[in-house]
Formats: C-alpha cells, sequence, structure tokens
C-alpha cells in the first residue's frame, strides 16, 4: 500500500475532485480509505428515546485508492510515490517530483 494513515491526499476524480484532506482510516482488504471530508454521505438516525428528534448524521464513506493522489510534504504537489533503499537497508517513498523522502 502506497497511502497510509496520517498522509494527506488530494482527490483526482469523482464528486469531490480537486479536494484535499487527511487520510483517517485504510482498508486494505477493499483498496479503499476514508478521507477527512470527502466523500460525505448522510445517514438518518431514528430517535432511541420518546421526545427525542431524529438525526442525519454526515459521515466520510470509504473511496478507491486510485482516485487519490498523495501531496508531497516537501514540494506540496499532488504526485506519483517511488521508492528507494537508503545506505541502511530501509526501503523508503519518494515523491517523483522533488526526489525527497517522504
Amino acid at each position: 500500500m502506497h497511502i497510509k494513515k496520517g498522509d494527506k491526499v488530494k482527490v483526482i476524480s469523482g464528486k469531490d475532485k480537486g479536494k484535499k484532506g487527511e487520510v483517517l482510516r485504510v482498508v486494505l482488504a477493499k483498496n479503499k480509505l476514508v478521507v477527512e471530508g470527502i466523500n460525505l454521505l448522510i445517514k438518518h438516525v431514528r430517535p432511541k428515546r420518546q421526545g427525542e428528534k431524529g438525526q442525519r448524521v454526515r459521515f466520510p464513506a470509504p473511496l478507491a485508492i486510485a482516485n487519490v493522489q498523495l501531496i508531497c510534504p516537501k514540494c506540496k504537489k499532488a504526485t506519483r510515490l517511488g521508492f528507494k533503499f537508503l545506505e541502511d537497508g530501509t526501503k523508503k517513498r519518494v515523491c517523483r517530483k522533488c526526489k525527497e523522502v517522504i
């Protein structure tokens, strides 16, 4: 998985195209992720007690990983990711535009 929880991403297709947000959760089994403030759906909740009112709750639904691009923290651009092995043998993510380790 290229994108991880806490990364900043930009939506590149769909109803929220162009919006940016932070990844809240990654669903590996379905190749989807949940982004803060993106792909908001409304769930109607019934009142639980007498005298209480029902509500409309807005929540972010999962969207496909293919519909987002990572925003590089160094150059602040939406970019694809590459991978690089460092001298100590660790594998790190690399921005394809500025060549900096993320």
